[in-house]
């Protein structure tokens, strides 16, 4: 008897450890089911400008956690660098500028959907900047000078010909620009080496204030006033699988997008990614954070893009752009 009423006790306290494992596992899955998530480890990549900030936000405030995504943070030099990570599955979301995206669906390398936006254009934001004592001063001087910016077929040279197509100023962009990365910039300036300069922030501030540099134009008028800038971007194929993923992503990055606002949050945020110092963010010029994203906005990137002749193909930003917020 007693032998029966131990095997009654072991078999009932495995029965019970059964269900409560039973239980728990349960549990879990009807949790995961009610978050919705088809994936909560997100890899996503931003560029080391202040721009990207609203995904370190994210992480630090915990707006991704409160959605159910554990967001792990990379640092990539642009786009470019950006496509064949996203392409290959080593990255789910990447920031970078809307010219990359637009052109990398334009050529078929990758079919991007915008999920959000991440910065727009404002006064003083990216400028064309002259040496102190040089004799240019408007842009229609700039016809057939050396002009020193990053890269050619990009954002900024994209931009260099948008704002100074008004003045009669035509860009060759073959023979006109020289390249180098922005921190050179302020050296090919003062060799004259180049007759000016295009930089974003904080290169705008820092020429200024190391060498009086002048600030001949921005990009915050005309064809490019409000000019969408960054966004973040993802696979077709990633979206399409993981469409509550993507909704839970573009939630959290509303809300750290409006907290991007407040410089104070910056000047906390900023240096956690970049090798860009607090004190330096208190004075730069900031860029806009939009906390929405709109398909009509983009559509100005792809218009000005097709008048430079930087697009071969017809760009659907309806089906492209994810709009939201």
């Amino acid at each position: 008897m007693k032998l029966i009423h131990l095997r009654r006790a072991v078999l009932g306290g495995a029965l019970a450890a059964a269900l409560a494992l039973s239980a728990a596992c349960t549990g879990g899955d009807a949790k995961k089911s009610a978050n919705g998530l088809e994936k909560t480890d997100l890899n996503v990549a931003v560029m080391p400008i202040m721009e990207g900030a609203a995904i370190q936000i994210g992480i630090t405030k915990g707006y991704f956690k409160a959605e159910g995504l554990n967001v792990k943070l990379q640092v990539v030099t642009g786009g470019a660098e950006a496509l064949p990570k996203l392409k290959g599955g080593s990255l789910d979301i990447s920031q970078g500028g809307h010219v990359v995206w637009l052109r990398a669906a334009d050529s078929g390398v990758l079919k991007p959907k915008i999920v959000a936006e991440a910065s727009s254009m404002t006064k003083n934001l990216t400028a064309i900047l002259v040496a102190k004592n040089s004799a240019i001063r408007s842009p229609k001087d700039l016809a057939g000078k050396k002009i020193g910016t990053n890269a050619k077929g990009d954002q900024i040279s994209l931009l260099v010909r948008a704002a100074l197509e008004p003045y009669g100023v035509q860009i060759d962009e073959d023979k006109d620009l020289v390249l180098a990365p922005f921190p050179n910039q302020e050296q090919l300036l003062k060799t004259g080496k180049v007759d000016a300069v295009v930089v974003p922030e904080p290169f705008v501030t820092q020429l200024q204030q190391s060498i009086g540099a002048l600030l001949l134009t921005d990009f915050s008028t005309g064809p490019t006033k409000d000019f969408p800038i960054t966004g973040y971007g993802a696979t077709e194929e990633f979206v399409q699988k993981n469409p509550k993923t993507v909704a839970a992503f573009q939630r959290a990055i509303v809300k750290a997008q409006a907290d991007a606002a407040d410089r104070a949050v910056l000047q906390e945020v900023v240096p956690k990614y970049t090798k860009i110092p607090a004190q330096v963010v208190s004075v730069v010029n900031l860029n806009g954070f939009p906390t929405s994203t709109s398909a009509t906005r983009i559509q100005r990137v792809v218009d000005v893009m097709k008048q430079f002749g930087y697009l071969k193909t017809e760009i659907d930003v309806n089906s492209m752009v994810m709009q939201n917020g």
